[in-house]
């Protein structure tokens, strides 16, 4: 009986060590688990970075995700921070295309602005100032006084073309004689005639003496007023110009140029003057001159037209004596 009784007692306490090795073992988790357990809390952890909304805009920006560094097994207890500094967030920021608009504003600043610049710097005619048109022509007359006749009679159209200075461009005016005023002097017994003309901005003297039974311009002055108050002024009193005799007129209808001096040229169109011994207020026969004198142009016309004549005529007739003796043959 007491072997019977350690026999149990030993079963007993061998059943009690074995009871306490299977409580041991069933309460402390084994490594298999636990490698289970974090793939389980891994895999949680991509789930929910995957849904965050940040990486969206690693997508917008064509940045790599996140998957490659959460695939890469741990074997740590807290998955879940690695997961979140991995993210590349910083590189989604740096690959922002900056220099994409930089390189648009460089192609705005390429314009060709440098050929709009010649287009409108290319060389253009210099203006051209149109021609003068021909004086008008005026008639004036001088007298002793109000109630006699005219001892000088004037027809002309005057026209001017003066230079300032050496460099200074020139100037080309037309006495208007609708604003001009005429004035002068009768001379007689050897005294000179005068003949002023003075309109708004200019004075013009002519002056005319007696030598020998013939007479001719001696003198002439001319005064120009400018708008800023200057005036050019010049003369010359060493002329022989317009001569005639005295009791006739001169008279020249072509457009005649004189030059005064270095500075003035006087044109005249429809000229005829008679300063001396004028007759009931009318010209004298007139003295015209040599470019108004047709008197000598048409018979050289009409023996250059004669001249032709018979040179045709020669040479037909020496055409037609060819002509006959090829005609006949000697026997």
């Amino acid at each position: 009986m007491a072997f019977r009784g350690c026999v149990i007692l030993l079963f007993c306490l061998l059943s009690g060590i074995v009871y306490a090795d299977d409580v041991s073992t069933t309460q402390e988790p084994s490594t298999s688990e636990i490698t289970s357990v974090t793939q389980i809390a891994t895999s949680h952890t991509i789930l929910t970075t995957e849904a965050q909304p940040t990486l969206d805009l690693d997508a917008t920006t064509k940045a790599p995700t996140t998957t490659a560094t959460t695939k890469a097994p741990t074997t740590t207890a807290a998955p879940t921070t690695n997961a979140t500094t991995a993210a590349p967030t910083t590189n989604a920021t740096t690959e922002a295309p900056t220099t994409q608009h930089q390189n648009t504003t460089n192609s705005t600043t390429e314009a060709p602005t440098t050929a709009h610049s010649n287009a409108t710097t290319a060389p253009t005619a210099p203006p051209t100032t149109p021609p003068v048109p021909k004086p008008t022509v005026g008639n004036y007359s001088v007298a002793p006084d109000v109630n006699s006749t005219a001892c000088l009679l004037a027809k002309m159209g005057l026209q001017f073309s003066f230079t300032t200075s050496g460099n200074a461009s020139r100037q080309t005016i037309n006495l208007d004689p609708n604003v001009t005023k005429a004035k002068g002097v009768c001379g007689s017994g050897g005294n000179d005639s005068s003949l002023m003309l003075t309109s708004e901005k200019i004075t013009v003297q002519f002056v005319f003496t007696n030598v020998s039974s013939k007479f001719r311009l001696h003198a002439f002055m001319l005064s120009v007023e400018f708008e800023d108050g200057s005036f050019f002024k010049e003369s010359n009193t060493n002329l022989s110009l317009w001569e005639a005799s005295v009791g006739s007129s001169y008279m020249c209808r072509k457009e005649q140029s004189f030059n005064i001096s270095d500075k003035l040229t006087v044109n005249t169109f429809e000229l005829q003057v008679q300063p001396f011994g004028v007759q009931k207020n009318t010209f004298s026969t007139a003295y015209e001159c040599s470019m108004d004198d047709t008197s000598l142009l048409i018979p050289i016309i009409v023996g250059a037209a004669l001249a032709g004549l018979i040179f045709i005529v020669v040479i037909a007739y020496v055409i037609g004596r060819r002509k006959t003796y090829v005609g006949y043959q000697t026997l």
